[in-house]
């Protein structure tokens, strides 16, 4: 079978788009692009070879997917150095929900809570 499909992006909606864009910012090192004046105003956040996509949502709050199915994360970011991605959260004061660990699904992972209350697990196979 041929590889069709390249990577994906996350699309986070958010009920203040800004105040969300600042945060990871400041917080996460991502890069904002600010696209508010397109047909579908939104914010396209940069780090790596990552990229999330922020939208507004028409004044809703956030529902993350625990509160809403009873578990689950967000959004995955595949990392090769959790230990320094880690440390450099816990130094821009991102609430650390799970410390780095081994999963029992074979995953080195630690998870993060976001501003508007998304889990962003940060992690990778490791056997």
């Amino acid at each position: 079978m041929k590889n069709l499909l390249i990577e994906s992006h996350c699309i986070f909606p958010t009920k203040d788009i800004i105040k969300t864009a600042n945060y990871y910012e400041q917080k996460m090192g991502f890069k904002a692009i600010p696209y508010l004046n397109a047909n579908e105003p939104h914010i396209c956040l940069y780090r790596d070879t990552t990229e999330i996509i922020l939208i507004k949502t028409n004044g809703q709050k956030v529902i993350p997917n625990r509160d809403l199915y009873g578990y689950g994360y967000d959004a995955y970011f595949i990392t090769k150095n959790q230990e320094e991605l880690q440390e450099e959260m816990i130094s821009s004061g991102v609430k650390i929900v799970r410390s780095l660990n081994d999963t029992d699904y074979n995953n080195k992972e630690f998870v993060v809570e976001d501003i508007d209350g998304r889990w962003i697990a940060f992690g990778i196979k490791v056997g």
